[in-house]
């Protein structure tokens, strides 16, 4: 994967810095995208103090001007892009017959139509090369639910609908596309998370413990790689056994 350019979206923490810092230590040259640039600096250092290559790049990837922007920016700095991992993503849970309209747009328009606008933005250097890897991080929520989180499951289901009909437009161009579905995972977004349900967690999966970015970083690895050729339109959930 030497020199290959990769675009990981959401990179600022959590599941998107492992994985950007993964992509690097796999030869990758890494844009690292966030809400504002400075937000995805600390990546950018983290991996550079490695040894690998990266730049920091701001884009609201709800907005399809500003994605156009940045990602013609990136292909100007880096080169022509062959990997995209799709996971910016955000919560605004609350029960259903008391979700605001604002909440339920805000969350489908970040997780979900962002993968449309991103993946139309780089099919075209990708098509050209006959060569790209697509990873979006949807969720074991988009495959099961979860209570006062309408909004969050349906834009992760979606994610996985888009998956599969992209990996069946494009698999003849060499282009994949796959989809990985984290359980509940030690970052930012889960620290709401009551202790109560922890202990669940833990006692409940087989692995015993709540996953950490650490053990989602290496498959989307594998997967944005030449040895995942024949792999597409999948989801594979890491989740330590949870949803058994």
């Amino acid at each position: 994967m030497k020199d290959q350019v990769a675009i990981v979206t959401g990179a600022s923490r959590g599941i998107g810095q492992a994985i950007a810092e993964e992509l690097a230590r796999r030869g990758c040259r890494v844009a690292c995208v966030a809400s504002r640039a400075a937000n995805a600096q600390s990546t950018v250092e983290r991996i550079q103090s490695q040894g690998g290559q990266a730049q920091a790049y701001g884009a609201d990837v709800s907005q399809v001007s500003q994605i156009e922007e940045a990602f013609s920016t990136i292909e100007a700095d880096l080169g022509p892009p062959s990997i995209l991992i799709n996971n910016a993503g955000i919560t605004r849970d609350g029960l259903l017959m008391r979700m605001k309209d604002d909440d339920w747009d805000a969350v489908i328009t970040t997780n979900l139509k962002s993968a449309y606008l991103t993946t139309k933005a780089v099919l075209k250097p990708m098509m050209k090369a006959r060569y790209g890897r697509i990873v979006n991080v949807s969720s074991v929520i988009g495959l099961h639910g979860g209570a006062g989180q309408a909004n969050y499951a349906a834009s992760k289901a979606g994610l996985i609908g888009l998956t599969m009909s992209i990996a069946k437009e494009l698999g003849s161009r060499g282009i994949t596309c796959n989809a990985i579905a984290p359980g509940f995972i030690q970052t930012d977004m889960t620290e709401d998370l009551t202790e109560e349900f922890k202990q669940y967690v833990q006692k409940t999966a087989p692995a015993g413990r709540l996953g950490t970015p650490a053990d989602i970083a290496p498959l989307v690895g594998f997967l944005a790689s030449p040895e995942a050729a024949y792999i597409t339109g999948q989801t594979i959930t890491v989740d330590g056994g949870l949803m058994l």
